[in-house]
């Protein structure tokens, strides 16, 4: 969801605490918007006013030419997904069931499939023989979430809150803890480590505050909990890699603004390459010849592979063969560690196999479950199987699937099933009625290309469908081609859903997330997904007179930007945990130990994202474009959804903007739950957040009602439910 770092001077608040801060009285904050430019501009700059004339007018005549295969194909697709059956009404919980297993990881040597197994109250570690046979049980209770194998696949590390945990899987005595983690010199646990049999990688980091000088510890610690010390340091580690012979190789490290990555030679460090302006430098392995590979985009607009050799020279081994997508994971082979597949998934999912032998197992792969969000995972020895992770926009969680590379046979492995946090079984939602995901893209009004998704109600005429904006948070971050549980529960009651990754969006290059250029007011962002709206309906999908947004975090201020300064196009509006003033958060955050980018201080990034929270200039362009400071113009219902304990959006800026809305007398409904932090995590808030959305949105753009809510969700209302606008008044509490 979010980017937005931690605020630690946040505090929950109680409900009745909540109640009597709404209705204190708000000061208004709202000043004129800023001056437009004069249309007289002075001589010198007319030779450059004529060069951008000409260039904008070259934009509008490619255009139409360069965008007119995207519109035909997206009226092809709307075409498809009208004649689909029209599916059943499914029940809101189903859209928030977990997955019983989680975490499945295969072992280096393809014949195991680890995986974490919910059971009642527990969650279990279970090992499935690759081959066939019956999985069984290793261990019945950990607080882990995730598990990793080790080199010599014989045992899988556990890292919880407070340690790191060794299980054995072959038979072998010794499990249990290896080292201490979190504390006040914090140990975090970073991988298992990719050259040694059976260690882990264990970083510890200074504390916050303190007097002793500030040093990082690199350690190799072995499953019988020997510790040795791979490298200390005066900066920051955020990377490392190793030779062939096991010897730390190369360290990244954060210098103020930028990462360095050194080379260690003779115990010393000489530097091999600079990553500035948030450039990404993730190393991946290093060989004995002074080689490393690396996922960067120095040199390039886009994340890529390459190879940097012992002269510094940085060569490309992989791109997008697409030219438009960031390199998201490269699958590294267990035993040379050199890569074997590259992926990427932003608007179009792509694996391509790097080798001959890699690329006729990928091909096989992707022909047997194409147009799939897949993940493979490469297992290698005898016998080994590799195993192929399945994912879709229209499929709940996961499908598992082992594959064979020697026969070429696919076998589906650990068949899903859901719990709700009663731990109520639940079915998988049936795929073949959830809408499909279709990736387009459409030309922003300054001619840029834009990237996005819509999903269409199977079985109903687009252009009768109520449309609705599903915004992303961040506002760096992006939507994937997965499963929305909000988009989805739209969808299935009838409405089109549009998820922009509008400019400022991550996975599509560096100039793609550099292009908002800080405009994230009512400007330039703000109109790529109004852009977006007007295209789509142009398309002849959605039904002008009903459009709504909804969004969380980053996009919940966007959802009320667009019922402030848009509301001819959106009628309704849906913010949870919605900052409502974004410049003011920024300078909040500029206190926030949190980071965009690891190691590099929040502010500092901003800064480079041209969104200085120091700026006056940009403090006061936010400010005078906030929904707060424009509060008296809007005019549309709102509905307002906060934690009282949000780490990242105080909650006294939510209830100051519901306060100065409830004191201009505007349609207005605030839930709040006072423990609810940043991701409003409890299950009960989850499914209020869904019932008070298909609530608003039936009234206002007509989509289908739903379904009354459960006695226990109608007590968690009445606690939670501090504002009741017009569409809650009634049956509501």
């Amino acid at each position: 969801m979010a980017t937005f770092p931690e605020y630690r001077g946040a505090r929950a608040h109680s409900a009745p605490e909540i109640r009597w801060r709404l209705f204190v009285g708000a000061a208004v904050a709202a000043s004129p918007c800023p001056p437009t430019p004069s249309e007289r501009e002075s001589s010198r700059l007319q030779p450059l006013l004529r060069r951008v004339a000409k260039t904008v007018l070259a934009l509008m005549l490619l255009a139409p030419v360069a965008h007119a295969d995207d519109a035909n194909a997206l009226r092809t697709a709307a075409a498809t997904e009208k004649a689909r059956p029209r599916p059943q009404q499914f029940d809101r919980i189903q859209f928030l069931a977990r997955p019983d297993v989680t975490g499945a990881t295969l072992s280096p040597d393809g014949r195991h499939v680890a995986y974490l197994r919910e059971e009642g109250r527990n969650r279990g570690v279970w090992l499935l023989p690759a081959a066939g046979g019956a999985p069984k049980r290793l261990l019945s209770q950990t607080d882990a979430a995730q598990l990793s194998w080790s080199r010599d696949s014989r045992w899988l590390f556990l890292a919880s809150p407070r340690q790191l945990f060794a299980l054995a899987t072959a038979g072998q005595a010794g499990s249990g803890a290896i080292a201490k983690l979190g504390g006040r010199w914090e140990r975090e646990f970073e991988t298992a480590d990719p050259v040694s049999p059976a260690a882990a990688i264990v970083l510890e980091s200074p504390p916050l505050v303190s007097r002793l000088p500030k040093r990082w510890r690199l350690y190799r610690i072995g499953v019988d909990g020997k510790q040795t010390l791979l490298h200390e340091d005066a900066r920051q580690i955020v990377g490392f890699a190793f030779d062939d012979r096991a010897k730390l190789a190369f360290v990244n490290r954060v210098e103020n603004d930028k990462y360095v990555v050194y080379r260690i030679a003779g115990g010393r460090l000489r530097e091999a390459m600079r990553c500035v302006n948030l450039e990404r430098c993730t190393l991946l392995s290093a060989g004995n010849d002074g080689n490393a590979l690396l996922q960067t985009n120095v040199g390039s607009d886009r994340i890529r592979i390459a190879r940097l050799d012992a002269g510094g020279k940085l060569q490309t081994l992989q791109d997008d063969p697409r030219g438009e997508a960031d390199l998201d994971e490269v699958v590294l082979d267990p035993l040379t560690r050199q890569p074997l597949i590259a992926s990427y998934r932003s608007t179009v999912v792509a694996n391509y196999g790097l080798t001959a032998d890699a690329k006729r197992h990928v091909d096989a792969i992707e022909n047997r479950y194409p147009q799939r969000n897949l993940r493979i995972e490469v297992g290698r020895g005898a016998g080994a199987r590799w195993l192929v992770h399945e994912r879709a926009g229209s499929l709940k969680g996961e499908r598992l699937h082992l594959y064979d590379p020697g026969s070429g046979d696919f076998r589906e492995i650990l068949g899903h099933a859901g719990f709700h946090h009663d731990r109520t079984p639940e079915p998988r939602l049936p795929e073949a009625q959830m809408a499909r995901k279709i990736a387009f893209a459409y030309p922003g009004s300054d001619g840029m290309r834009l990237q996005g998704f819509v999903l269409l109600p199977p079985g109903i005429d687009p252009a009768r469908a109520p449309l609705v904006a599903h915004v992303h948070g961040g506002p760096f971050n992006l939507f994937r081609p997965e499963f929305s549980a909000q988009s989805q529960l739209l969808a299935n009651r009838g409405y089109a859903v549009f998820e922009p990754n509008f400019r400022g969006s991550t996975g599509l290059g560096r100039e793609y997330m550099f292009a908002g250029k800080g405009d994230f007011g009512n400007g330039r962002v703000q109109q790529d997904i109004v852009d977006g709206v007007r295209y789509l309906l142009a398309q002849g999908i959605g039904d002008g007179d009903r459009v709504g947004m909804i969004g969380a975090s980053f996009g919940g201020y966007s959802a009320l930007q667009g019922v402030t300064f848009q509301p001819e196009l959106f009628k309704v509006g849906v913010a949870a945990v919605p900052p409502a003033d974004f410049g003011w958060v920024l300078r909040s955050y500029s206190r926030s130990v949190d980071q965009l980018s690891r190691g590099i201080p929040l502010s500092t990034s901003m800064r480079l994202l041209s969104l200085d929270p120091a700026d006056a200039a940009v403090a006061e362009r936010l400010r005078a474009q906030s929904p707060i400071a424009n509060a008296p113009r809007m005019n549309r219902p709102v509905l307002l959804l906060a934690g009282g304990d949000d780490e990242r959006v105080p909650i006294r800026s939510v209830l100051h903007y519901a306060a100065e809305l409830k004191t201009l007398d505007k349609d207005v409904s605030l839930f709040v739950d006072a423990e609810g932090r940043h991701q409003l995590a409890d299950p009960l808030t989850r499914e209020a957040y869904l019932y008070l959305m298909e609530r608003i949105l039936h009234q206002r753009l007509g989509g289908a009602a739903p379904k009354p809510p459960s006695r226990e969700l109608r007590a968690h209302l009445k606690r939670n439910m501090l504002i009741s606008g017009s569409d809650f008044r009634g049956d509501m509490p």
